[in-house]
């Protein structure tokens, strides 16, 4: 029977902030980014600061590689319908606050927004999507390329290799069997489970450091707390939405009955009332008898 794995939000609220776990988070940014990672230290932002008002829909953690570089991973549970907007606060929120006032602008570091969503953000049907900015010329249609001192100054090939980088992970859309090491990771952000075979970086560091038999006491009532708090979550969303969706329904069945109630009234025939209400023949006969 396979070993009980924690869901990989959680993780990175309570374990993968420490040093000692670092080694699953550089997996899993390597597989993505496709450059091996080595992550220098976890630093706090405005936007990634943890209080009892944090909900557990939503957990993001900010990283500062070795080679200077920003990446901030976030899960988001919850649909959003400004996600995409938040994604360009939360990149421009940190550009400001690691550039020390009075530095020059070539300081400002390069930010990687990684963004795992389980909901359907956007229309799309694949499952990673990577953002590649460029400035395209009106009449030229030319990409606009960096002078060669900007090459050579900033080691760049593009401008783009200047500007933040977004990635967008619909876990949902992964339905199918893991084809290379980046999909091993998307399975396991889905389903929890690391299949036999599997050798995405990090994956062996999740096996081994993020089982649920592992944890202390304390940490295994809190990780059971917020796995409930997310099905009540879910489970108060759905009651909401079928609610919502049977008072409509009650409404438009409502409106049907008025109005061949009214074309009764009207003398008009059976299969002409049916035609406008959608109600059907036997039901508009219980209407006549009751009128």
């Amino acid at each position: 029977m396979a070993k009980r794995l924690i869901r990989f939000d959680w993780a990175m609220k309570k374990l993968l902030r420490h040093k000692a776990n670092f080694d699953i988070l550089e997996g899993f940014l390597s597989e993505l980014l496709h450059f091996d990672v080595k992550i220098e230290n976890i630093l706090e932002s405005e936007g990634n600061k943890q209080d009892e008002y944090d909900k557990y829909n939503r957990v993001d953690i900010l990283v500062k590689s070795n080679s200077n570089e920003l990446m901030l991973v976030e899960i988001q549970n919850e649909s959003e319908v400004d996600y995409f907007q938040r994604m360009i606060y939360g990149v421009s929120k940190l550009v400001t606050e690691y550039i020390k006032e009075g530095e020059k602008y070539e300081t400002i570091k390069k930010v990687y927004s990684i963004n795992i969503v389980y909901f359907g953000l956007g229309q799309g049907l694949d499952y990673i999507y990577e953002y590649k900015g460029e400035f395209i010329g009106l009449h030229e249609h030319d990409v606009l390329l960096p002078s060669y001192f900007q090459q050579n100054t900033f080691h760049i090939e593009k401008i783009s290799d200047i500007f933040p980088k977004y990635y967008v992970l619909k876990v949902n859309n992964f339905n199918k069997v893991a084809q290379n090491t980046l999909d091993e990771w998307i399975y396991f952000l889905k389903n929890n489970e690391i299949k036999d075979g599997f050798n995405a970086k990090g994956l062996d560091k999740v096996k081994e450091k993020l089982l649920y038999e592992e944890l202390s006491d304390e940490d295994k009532l809190t990780y059971k707390r917020s796995i409930e708090n997310h099905r009540i979550e879910m489970s108060v969303k759905y009651t909401k939405e079928h609610e919502m969706k049977f008072e409509i329904d009650r409404a438009k069945k409502e409106a049907q009955v008025q109005i061949a109630k009214n074309m009764i009234t009207d003398n008009e025939t059976n299969e002409k009332i049916a035609k406008y209400t959608n109600l059907s023949i036997e039901q508009i006969q219980e209407l006549r008898i009751q009128k």
